[in-house]
Formats: structure tokens, C-alpha cells, sequence
């Protein structure tokens, strides 16, 4: 299986006990990079890349060096360029809430459940219901709660990672630097005549301070806060 390139990404960076992050970026098309994160959960010496993104020699020895990478979690169909690395040079395990339609390969071991089990303790699985794919997040139980997401919320504190031509252009097309429900995932995801506003009124019982998404910067404080207001922006009333 042919290797995808690395693009420019900072090294890896612990925020929480055994919660690692690195953020990174992708080239989308001929106008530039955007950002793009890949969190590490650590559990018994085991490493379960969530969202993963491929590492330059350097970033890969960190890895290596922070355990044996297990499993692989995708939480949003949109992503996953970079899984088939992780399967075949590591020989991870794929672990989402479903398949995808953008990239159908590698095959899907485990599904991302809220009912099911997760592979390291303190963390819980929140399945979005009704989006035309299947989409999910992840809490981590861990320094005040840290939400994962993956496309449907995003935070962008900065466009660091972004080349000239996105950060001229993100504020303009429903990315401007707060925390927003993603404006591309929204209109994907919703089904026709319908509404994913109750989706995210569920999510927000859940209890968390941080978010770290596949897109933007690390929410260090006030996340549950931000993300009220970024749903009652994209649902008025």
C-alpha cells in the first residue's frame, strides 16, 4: 500500500496525564494546508491515535517512544488519508463508528460504540444520531474533561499551520477564530428537511472544560461554554 506524504506538524505534546496531542496540518487542494490534530490516548504502555495523522522520522520516534500503537480511532467518516499507514507499517486496529464513503479502506475491526468498550478507562463514546454518516466524539475523563471531536465542532484560537490563502479566506467562510460547529460537516451531515440541533443539546450534558478537534488549536479552558454558544450560533432560534 502506497505512503502518504507528511506535511509540517509540531512535536508531540502531552496535555493531560497519558493524553498526548500533535498538531499538523494536510494540503486540501492547490490553494494550501489547513490544520490538522491527532490526539494519543496512553493506557498500560499501549497508544490509541485518535484522528491519526502521519509523523515525520522525528514525530514517529517520539511515538514509538511513548508506547506501542495498538489502535487506530476515526471519529468522523471525512477523515482517515492517513489509517492505511497505521495499519500497515504498525499493524493497528481501526476502530470508528462506521464506515465511510471517502476513504472505505482499511476494513473496520471494532466499531466506536457508546454502548461498548473502550480499550483505556475514564473516557466515554458520543455517537451523533441521525447524520447522514456516521459520526461520533470522545471524552476523556482526564484534567477537567477533554472532548475530542473530529469536524462537527472545531476551535481556532489561531491559524497556525494554515498557509496564506486559508487564513485570508477561513473567517470569510464560516471559520473565524472562535469555537464553531463546522460549517461544512453541518450542511454534510444534515439530512434533507432535517435538523442535527438536538444532537448537540445531547452533547452538551456531557462535562468537559477542554476540546482538542481535528481542525484548529486546543481549547485550554471554557470549552462547554464556547461550544453553547458556537450551537446557538449555528441554530438560532
Amino acid at each position: 500500500m502506497p505512503d502518504g506524504p507528511v506535511y509540517p506538524h509540531d512535536p508531540i505534546e502531552e496535555i493531560a496525564p497519558d493524553l498526548f496531542m500533535v498538531r499538523g496540518s494536510i494540503r486540501m487542494n492547490a490553494l494550501g494546508r489547513i490544520t490538522r490534530n491527532m490526539a494519543i490516548v496512553r493506557h498500560q504502555g499501549e497508544l490509541d491515535l485518535v484522528d491519526p495523522i502521519r509523523l515525520d522520522a522525528e514525530g514517529e520516534r517520539q511515538l514509538r517512544a511513548l508506547g506501542e500503537v495498538k489502535r487506530i480511532l476515526r471519529l468522523g467518516p471525512l477523515h482517515g488519508v492517513d489509517d492505511p499507514y497505521y495499519v500497515d507499517r504498525f499493524g493497528a486496529e481501526l476502530w470508528a463508528p462506521g464506515p465511510s464513503e471517502t476513504h472505505p479502506e482499511p476494513k473496520i475491526a471494532q466499531k466506536l460504540d457508546p454502548d461498548g468498550a473502550l480499550p483505556f478507562p475514564d473516557a466515554e463514546v458520543f455517537a451523533f444520531q441521525g447524520t447522514r454518516q456516521p459520526e461520533c466524539a470522545l471524552l476523556i475523563r482526564r484534567d477537567r474533561g477533554v472532548l475530542l471531536t473530529c469536524d462537527s465542532i472545531q476551535h481556532y484560537g489561531d491559524y497556525r499551520h494554515n498557509t496564506l490563502i486559508p487564513r485570508l479566506v477561513m473567517p470569510f467562510i464560516g471559520f473565524p477564530r472562535t469555537t464553531v460547529v463546522g460549517p461544512i460537516w453541518l450542511k454534510i451531515m444534515t439530512p434533507e428537511g432535517g435538523s442535527l440541533k438536538s444532537e448537540f443539546e445531547r452533547l452538551l450534558t456531557l462535562d468537559f472544560d477542554r476540546l482538542l478537534s481535528a481542525h484548529g488549536s486546543l481549547l485550554e479552558s471554557g470549552a462547554r461554554d464556547a461550544v453553547a454558544r458556537a450551537v446557538r450560533k449555528a441554530f438560532p432560534d
